[in-house]
């Protein structure tokens, strides 16, 4: 009998949501591979051939208890990786070795032309930018905030002068922490007043704040969709949530197609909407984030997201 193709998952060692959809793949026997980049060394080997032959990559990845054949590889889930650091390095070996890790593990995983990838890291890395998330948005049809990107004080002023309700967003999450404390960077409302020169030292986001009733997010898995109403007092629902409740949410046909079609332009298979609903039941464009979270909603609604990721993960042919 031949054996099964494997399913690679990379992500950190301590993932819950990457648990629950190998526990799904484990229950069909399909194998899987978990790794970690940051573990490269003894923990973890890439070996791949090139040319003049193979016409991409030929070898293997190897882990102390997997060892996945790449040109066997059926599906990459590439979910929370982290990239070794090198910290007994010095400064310039440690950068030197960290891009060499980057370009050599990540490159041979990227050449792979076979597998699914749920999502491949340069389309994820594309997905990201929050301009052209909301360009692409109304490009679709979707119903946008007024929006400012600038880091010209004057004009932060005007705008906000001009909408009246106005929050301020991050461009990117980026790790951040003060006095060794982890911070977020929360939305939050944001008056005139309270702008000064410092803007000028990075573009920042202004958005119009919506008269919001509840909160959705929707998450694509391939052809499902499963949506779910946050309902909550809070500007931003991801400060508190104990606060929060759930609902299964039915997307209107044109929103749900709008949403499939927005991730087929992006070339991905997955992805993580927030939308706002306001008064009259009219659904706003918020964002996407491309790897986003999803367990917990399983959890609360009973959903069945893990399973439509291990469904995904065992086709295994490319979109």
């Amino acid at each position: 009998m031949t054996e099964e193709k494997p399913v690679l998952v990379a992500t950190e060692a301590d993932d819950i949501t990457a648990d629950m959809v190998i526990t799904e793949l484990n229950r069909r026997d399909v194998p899987v591979v978990r790794f970690n980049p940051a573990d490269i060394g003894e923990d973890l080997t890439v070996s791949a051939r090139f040319g003049p032959c193979p016409a991409s990559a030929v070898g293997q990845v190897r882990t102390p208890s997997r060892t996945a054949d790449l040109a066997r590889v059926r599906a990459v889930y590439w979910r929370r990786p982290e990239w070794p650091t090198f910290p007994h390095l010095s400064p310039d070996d440690s950068r030197f070795a960290a891009a060499q890790v980057r370009y050599g593990l990540g490159g041979t995983l990227y050449a792979l032309n076979g597998p699914l990838w749920v999502n491949h890291p340069l389309r994820i890395a594309a997905a990201d930018y929050k301009p052209g998330q909301l360009a692409l948005a109304q490009q679709l049809g979707f119903t946008v905030p007024p929006t400012l990107v600038t880091n010209d004080s004057a004009v932060a002023r005007e705008f906000i002068r001009t909408q009246g309700e106005v929050i301020f967003k991050t461009l990117r999450w980026t790790p951040y922490a003060r006095d060794g404390v982890p911070v977020t960077g929360w939305a939050t409302p944001v008056t005139a007043d309270e702008i000064d020169d410092s803007v000028r030292v990075t573009p920042h986001l202004f958005q119009a704040r919506v008269d919001k009733v509840a909160d959705v997010r929707a998450l694509i898995v391939g052809r499902h969709t499963f949506a779910v109403r946050i309902d909550s007092d809070l500007l931003d629902w991801r400060k508190d949530y104990s606060a929060l409740t759930y609902t299964v949410e039915h997307l209107p046909h044109r929103v749900d197609k709008a949403l499939h079609a927005y991730l087929n332009r992006l070339e991905l298979v997955s992805g993580s909407f927030d939308l706002a609903v306001d008064r009259a039941g009219d659904y706003w464009w918020l964002e996407l984030n491309p790897n986003g979270q999803w367990g917990w909603l399983e959890a609360e609604t009973g959903l069945p997201m893990s399973a439509a990721f291990a469904d995904l993960l065992m086709q295994g042919d490319r979109r």
